[in-house]
């Protein structure tokens, strides 16, 4: 797969606002490349602290929803929770789980199973609350695309509100769309047609946080009628004589944010607005976690001394919350998180690693199948991929075809058996609209839905010839936008970066979607040697001089057996040494034994 490589071009005077602000004219532009244009605004950006929470009273139905609770609570009505099986969803339920609880609430919660429920709410888990004797219902993570779920809800007398974030579905005719809404109580989400919340980029753990909050503001224990015995039972954050109920449930508060900011880097929401400020404060909480289960998982990871990050958010804690949904039930992530004994939340923290390191040996088989798939199809140049692979576990579809959907650039949707028929999950490209193109024929479906870049989908077997003749008959996407791209903030020397750089840059974290690491360049960079390292054998170290002869090291975290292959076709040999390379980096600071050095990770790169 080809990347082109571009540079940023957006203008400013970087000298001056660099001047202004006391930063590196190169933090500037990276800055002005994220769409920063004043020096209010760059200056605001770089407080991460001065970061502002949105009212949640701006949310649609939020007024209403809070009214209802507060009812539910001072006539001691039973509530349910119904999550989703992601690090979303289970954190969701946590969220509105523990805040409840801490008003007295008597509520109990309950998620799906991803093999024999599916996605989201169903009319199963329906029946279950009636026979158990529920009466309100609280989604959260999904609940906005369950209309015939939440209509039999309503038929058995039960209250119901809505708490997601995802896109609302809808039938077009005509160029004319008409959205299908659940005629739950109350309705919270920021997708809303008309919705005046000012960022409705938020997950779903952060609508259920904005519940919560809006609750507690207004929640007054006096004028209700549970007991304190009632609100004591939160063993948590028992209130003594040295904390008041407001202490008691601010504490509780901050907790809760520190979750949803961890369910905003794993559910890939954009780090910009109110996201990175939530992110920021997680990422300061994590040090002296309130949570017991999170602290347990840092430490049965390996995490606990060392400074939380976005990749241990996204790449380590993420997946063993994750991992327990896809090969057995999501209620254990849940227990982790609400655990309260810490020798216990170690216990379940290991059981949860474990699963996950038994996820990656499943999905590097289903990876492999995939390529399979697609080399046996002569798939290569096809626009949007399109895999069956029946003997996949059904939860791995969706990482498969994120992979896949890497290494092709491609928009992918990975299919597989299911007890009902086929599922498919797939991934996007930014210059594919996942959800639109799919909706189109959702006639074809019996289950649906997701976003811009992802969605899950059900489907009769029968079915699945004529949805991948339609998706690729429709498929407009042409070659320049099938072409990755990478961008470059600023062509810069590596002899420019210094550790006092490197320092400001940093500045500018936590970086992921919406905020990109910032990338820079250089070329002409005569190869000295390379080491391969690592378990896989596709890492290495590279030590390279520039033109004054200033040797520099460089390290790839993949493609050492690329750059072996690049070397021979042009040379004739499986040596790149005296080669020239042009290379797309970060920089970063190495510490071992003590010693700190300056390192460039590179991301791309060009031999001649």
């Amino acid at each position: 797969m080809k990347t082109r490589w571009m540079v940023a071009a957006k203008r400013a005077d970087f000298k001056a606002l660099g001047e202004e602000l006391n930063i590196d004219p190169v933090v500037v532009r990276v800055m002005r490349n994220r769409g920063l244009t004043t020096a209010d605004k760059m200056r605001a950006f770089l407080d991460k602290d001065a970061g502002v929470e949105h009212d949640p009273y701006l949310l649609p139905d939020m007024e209403r929803a809070v009214g209802i609770i507060l009812k539910k609570l001072k006539t001691g009505k039973s509530i349910r929770i119904i999550g989703d099986y992601d690090v979303d969803g289970v954190t969701s339920v946590c969220i509105l789980y523990k805040g409840l609880r801490a008003l007295g609430a008597e509520v109990s919660y309950a998620i799906p199973n991803r093999v024999t429920d599916g996605y989201g709410i169903n009319e199963s888990m329906i029946d279950k609350a009636f026979e158990d004797g529920i009466d309100t219902i609280i989604t959260c993570d999904n609940g906005i695309a369950a209309a015939d779920a939440i209509d039999k809800a309503i038929k058995y007398g039960m209250t119901c509100i809505v708490t997601d974030h995802h896109e609302v579905p809808y039938t077009e005719k005509d160029g004319v769309r008409e959205y299908i809404l659940p005629k739950a109580d109350a309705v919270i989400d920021p997708k809303l047609e008309g919705c005046v919340y000012p960022y409705p980029g938020i997950c779903g753990a952060m609508v259920a946080y904005k519940l919560i909050r809006a609750v507690f503001d207004v929640y007054d224990a006096d004028d209700m009628s549970v007991t304190q015995e009632a609100v004591k039972k939160d063993g948590s954050y028992k209130q003594t004589e040295e904390h008041t109920e407001d202490e008691r449930l601010a504490g509780l508060l901050a907790e809760l944010k520190e979750l949803a900011g961890i369910a905003t880097v794993c559910d890939v929401m954009e780090l910009t607005d109110e996201n990175r400020y939530v992110v920021s404060y997680a990422l300061e909480s994590l040090k002296n976690s309130r949570n017991v289960g999170i602290r347990a998982l840092r430490r049965v990871c390996g995490t606990e001394s060392k400074s939380p990050n976005v990749h241990e958010l996204g790449f380590i804690i993420g997946p063993c919350l994750n991992a327990t949904g896809r090969l057995d039930s999501a209620d254990r992530s849940v227990e982790l998180l609400l655990a309260e004994d810490e020798r216990d939340a170690v216990v379940t923290a290991s059981e949860l690693k474990g699963l996950n390191d038994l996820r990656k040996g499943y999905t590097e088989e289903g990876e492999k199948a995939a390529l399979e798939y697609i080399a046996d199809n002569g798939m290569e140049d096809e626009k949007v991929l399109i895999l069956y692979l029946p003997k996949l576990h059904e939860s791995l579809a969706g990482i498969v075809a994120g992979r896949i959907k890497e290494r092709f650039y491609r928009p992918t949707i990975v299919f597989t058996d299911s007890e009902d028929g086929i599922k498919g999950s797939g991934r996007s490209i930014e210059t594919y609209d996942m959800y639109e193109e799919l909706n189109r024929h959702r006639e074809l479906y019996t289950r649906f839905g997701g976003h811009k870049m992802a969605a899950g989908l059900s489907m009769d077997r029968e079915n699945l010839k004529v949805f991948i003749e339609r998706i690729c008959r429709d498929c407009t996407l042409t070659e320049d936008e099938l072409e990755k791209k990478i961008t470059i903030d600023v062509p810069m020397p590596l002899a420019y970066v210094t550790e006092e750089l490197i320092r400001q840059l940093g500045r500018l974290e936590p970086y992921g979607t919406g905020n990109p690491k910032p990338l820079f360049a250089d070329k002409d960079l005569s190869i000295i040697s390379v080491t391969p390292m690592g378990k896989t054998g596709d890492m290495c170290r590279i030590k390279a001089s520039d033109r004054t002869g200033r040797a520099y090291e460089l390290v790839m975290f993949k493609g050492y057996k690329e750059l072996i292959l690049d070397a021979k076709s042009i040379r004739g040999l499986c040596d790149p040494t005296g080669l020239m390379l042009d290379a797309v980096y970060y920089p970063d600071i190495n510490e071992y034994n003590g010693r700190r050095t300056v390192q460039f990770i590179v991301q791309e790169y060009r031999l001649s």
